[in-house]
């Protein structure tokens, strides 16, 4: 599903050149559970852009289910964030004055979905997390760990084959984040390939294989349950 072949994002400060990737290679394949862990720095949000088609990169290319998408331009990336990827962010980012259910119709809408359609697509996105029955509700009205399944349910709407999930149990207490987890966890038994963006190492571990990033680079790949390095 996604390949990253000898990927750079160098940016100029001053008379200082940064490398914020620096020789990326990176294969996942379809289905797969990928944590991607690294410190404050070390290149993950550089590299979560990159998958997430919210940047291009200085050098490189990325393959994402076999399309080259390394020099798209800003409308053609934004019709494969709405069409290929789910985002789940770490703050929920939902609009304030749109029900729950309003706001996982958002992408549909944006896709050219009717309005008939669409609400039965967010419905039974709300319904797999559990949210069906506060579907009129304001964000105002749920708790953090309500928000970010309304944020999962809009990511998994229009059925997307990959799942990226930033820093999503950032923002939840520990028993919130656990039951985060789980249902990440569940819905990659469901068959979707999920990366999720970390810096927690308790977190990491939960996920089927981990990427350690450092300073841009790759420093480790290993699939959690055998310990084998992945190529």
């Amino acid at each position: 599903m996604i390949v990253i072949k000898d990927l750079y994002k160098i940016y100029q400060m001053g008379d200082t050149e940064v490398r914020a990737l620096d020789g990326i290679n990176l294969h996942i394949h379809p289905h797969e559970f990928v944590a991607i862990i690294g410190p404050s720095g070390s290149g993950k949000s550089t590299l979560m852009n990159m998958i997430g088609c919210l940047d291009v990169p200085t050098e490189g290319e990325y393959y994402l289910n076999g399309k080259n998408v390394s020099n798209l331009s800003d409308d053609e990336q934004a019709l494969i964030r709405n069409r290929t990827i789910g985002f789940i962010f770490q703050q929920y980012n939902l609009l304030p004055k749109l029900s729950a259910r309003e706001n996982v119709e958002l992408p549909l809408i944006y896709r050219g979905i009717k309005l008939p359609e669409r609400k039965k697509m967010a419905m039974e996105a709300l319904e797999r997390v559990g949210m069906a029955e506060r579907s009129e509700h304001m964000p105002k009205e749920l708790s953090g760990g309500q928000q970010q399944r309304v944020s999962i349910a809009r990511a998994l709407a229009g059925h997307p084959p990959l799942i990226l999930a930033d820093e999503p149990t950032g923002a939840l207490d520990s028993k919130t984040g656990a039951e985060l987890m789980v249902m990440l966890k569940e819905l990659h038994s469901e068959g979707n390939t999920i990366v999720l963006i970390t810096h927690d190492n308790n977190i990491a571990r939960q996920a089927k294989r981990i990427v350690r990033i450092q300073d841009g680079k790759i420093t480790r790949d290993v699939d959690v349950d055998s310990e084998v390095v992945c190529e």
